[in-house]
């Protein structure tokens, strides 16, 4: 990424800013500050983990102010590319990225795993909203293995009669629903664990975003194994006319160039 360093075309290095908090943001983060090619990284993060696994590089914490205070952030602190590596559910930020882009005419690239399909032996039942996935669920099974994210769990506040097992990094802010007990754990799980998570707790629905990758998989083949349905929640749109890939060898390369 360094252009040709000491010679007569040597340039400062380009200043990625990564609105982070994935796995694919901290694997960037970690490709781009490692060896003679590195890069200056800054990766962003939303802040709603009160102790994060901060990546290699320079992080910062909370929001910038919308898409101005993006722009405004950009400029003032020289960045030069931008990636979108933020969860595929964060949909105010990437579009906030997308404003911010074109406001200071840094390019944009999105890092974006890509999303789950259904193979021989799933059973899985579709929803388009945390609410339409509350809606189902009754119908669908009693002791339920919610891994839609602590923040969403109002949705299903209202749900009396199943009963619910949520793990997260933090524990879960009111409202939620009254029969839920709450597994403090922080990933990545693998199958095995996933196997007897759901055999201990006689789980009979599994809920959960299509978030996609290999990280959070392990949870779907436990599902199929065990044959329990999964419902999932459809990813929300994302900004039209922004250039995605699913792969950090291909950011590097569109730093490259």
């Amino acid at each position: 990424m360094r252009v040709d360093p000491g010679g007569p075309g040597a340039g400062p290095l380009p200043h990625v800013l990564i609105l982070g908090g994935t796995t694919e943001a901290r694997r960037l983060a970690e490709s781009l500050t490692a060896g003679p090619d590195s890069a200056r990284v800054t990766t962003s993060l939303a802040g709603r983990v009160a102790a994060p696994v901060l990546p290699p590089g320079e992080t910062r914490i909370g929001g910038f102010g919308g898409p101005d205070g993006l722009a405004a952030w950009i400029t003032a602190h020289g960045v030069t590319h931008l990636v979108d590596a933020t969860h595929p559910f964060a949909e105010r930020m990437s579009f906030n990225a997308a404003g911010a882009a074109a406001l200071s005419g840094v390019p944009l690239l999105a890092l974006r795993r890509p999303g789950w399909t259904p193979g021989p032996g799933d059973d899985w039942h579709v929803a388009d909203s945390l609410t339409e996935a509350a809606a189902l669920l009754p119908d669908l099974g009693a002791r339920v293995f919610l891994t839609t994210g602590r923040m969403g769990l109002h949705s299903f506040a209202h749900l009396t009669e199943p009963w619910f097992l949520v793990r997260s990094v933090d524990p879960p802010a009111a409202p939620a629903p009254p029969r839920l007990e709450v597994l403090l754990a922080r990933g990545p799980f693998t199958l095995a664990d996933e196997r007897e998570l759901l055999s201990r707790h006689r789980i009979d629905l599994l809920v959960t975003k299509d978030s996609g990758g290999s990280a959070t998989a392990p949870k779907l083949t436990a599902a199929r194994e065990a044959g329990v349905p999964v419902l999932l929640v459809r990813r929300p749109p994302v900004p039209q006319g922004v250039p995605q890939t699913g792969s950090v060898d291909e950011v590097r390369r569109w730093l490259s160039r």
